[in-house]
């Protein structure tokens, strides 16, 4: 790329998630050019042109959302409100849930004097990042948070380009890239703060939950097993070291861990205690625990799922209870259990390969007492097919190693 083109230009592809150069990439650098050489009208032709040409292309995904707000971003920053705002327009109608894109539409409608409707923005921005469920409350700070972190990551680039010396900005930006599903990019990240910071067990840690992330479960076990010689009581690495074990096979050494964890959490943390316990498929450790968390978070209705699966396996009465929206999941599972959805009905709801390890192990979990053969059959498919980081993985493994042990010889 010419020295000529503006340097928030080159993060923007360097920032992209798709390296290749499209024709408006080419014709949008051209803009810019144009503009850094006093020519902002011709400037401004090239960059709406550019912009036409990505809103008139073909299908897109939620992946091409990040790259619209990346570019928008630049734009707004190079004096181009109108054609930013078109981009971060795009990139919520790719993905709805892109607050970020929200608010940035409503910063440019500030500048812009339409102080309502960037009300209205900061509103749907907010609302969005309240619906946004976290991650499991048992598992690393890392995965409790959730959103893109485009912004943060782009922070940390400029951040980077002054202290290259200084671990803690490889360390962010590597848990940025880690909280959006890059964990490639976030284990680069990880090593280079460990060739900074050798003896840093934390780091190794994260560098073990990047590792996992790309199924190289073996470096993983490695790198938390280095970690937890000096830090036997880091409850998180532990979660992730018995998620690496029982993905290995290694289900008693798993549940060993995440025993250890059980006894190190706080009385207070109860929707993280009973996170541990269903994954154990301890149930009565988990019931209380699901009791104190619906109690402080009556609107969650994972905590209510989870409540009915432990009463259920406990052979207790109860009846789904609380605000359960309609359409959204896991209501689904909810109208399972009062018996207002059929098995199949549930299933023709799913639309996401932990949705339906969740369904499976739920009908696994109604069936029980009918006709356990059934159950068992539910549970050996989340055992097979679903990822070892959910619940439930762990749950239909405990729960078939106890039914194999019930027949055994």
């Amino acid at each position: 790329m010419d020295a000529g083109f503006p340097e928030e230009a080159v993060r923007v592809y360097k920032n992209s998630d798709a390296m290749d150069t499209s024709l408006a990439d080419v014709i949008e650098l051209q803009g810019s050019a144009l503009s850094q050489a006093g020519l902002k009208a011709l400037g401004e032709e090239r960059l709406e042109m550019a912009t036409r040409l990505r809103l008139q292309g073909g299908a897109k995904t939620t992946r091409d959302a990040t790259q619209y707000y990346i570019r928008a971003r630049y734009l707004a920053r190079s004096g181009f409100e109108e054609q930013a705002q078109k981009l971060f327009q795009e990139a919520e109608a790719l993905d709805p849930t892109f607050a970020d894109a929200v608010e940035a539409q409503g910063e440019l409608l500030d500048l812009m004097g339409e102080g309502v409707m960037a009300a209205e923005k900061y509103r749907t921005a907010r609302r969005s990042r309240a619906a946004m469920r976290t991650g499991l409350p048992d598992r690393h700070f890392v995965h409790r948070q959730r959103g893109r972190f485009v912004a943060e990551i782009i922070a940390y680039d400029a951040v980077l380009r002054s202290l290259k010396k200084n671990a803690l900005p490889y360390i962010a930006r590597g848990n940025a890239y880690l909280a959006t599903g890059r964990p490639a990019e976030a284990l680069a990240d990880y090593e280079r703060a460990l060739r900074l910071k050798p003896n840093a067990r934390e780091i190794a840690v994260l560098k073990g939950e990047a590792l996992f992330m790309l199924g190289r479960y073996a470096d993983a076990l490695s790198a938390l097993d280095w970690a937890l010689e000096t830090r036997p009581d880091d409850g998180e690495a532990l979660n992730c070291r018995a998620i690496v074990l029982i993905a290995l096979g290694r289900l008693k050494e798993a549940n060993g861990d995440w025993r250890r964890q059980l006894q190190l959490m706080p009385d207070g943390h109860a929707g993280a205690r009973a996170c541990v316990a269903l994954r154990m498929a301890d149930y009565a450790a988990a019931l209380p625990q699901l009791e104190l968390a619906l109690a402080r978070e009556p609107g969650d209705p994972y905590w209510q799922l989870y409540r009915l699966t432990a009463q259920r396996r406990l052979g207790i009465a109860a009846e789904v209870s609380g605000p359960t929206p309609a359409g959204c999941w896991p209501a689904p599972l909810l109208a399972l259990h009062s018996g207002r959805m059929t098995e199949d009905q549930v299933l023709e709801r799913v639309d996401s390969a932990d949705q339906l390890a969740e369904a499976l192990f739920q009908i696994g979990i109604v069936n029980f007492d009918r006709e356990r053969s059934v159950s068992e059959r539910y549970w050996r498919r989340v055992a097979k097919q679903s990822s070892p980081y959910l619940v439930e993985f762990a749950a239909a493994h405990n729960e078939l190693s106890r039914a194999e042990s019930a027949t055994g010889p």
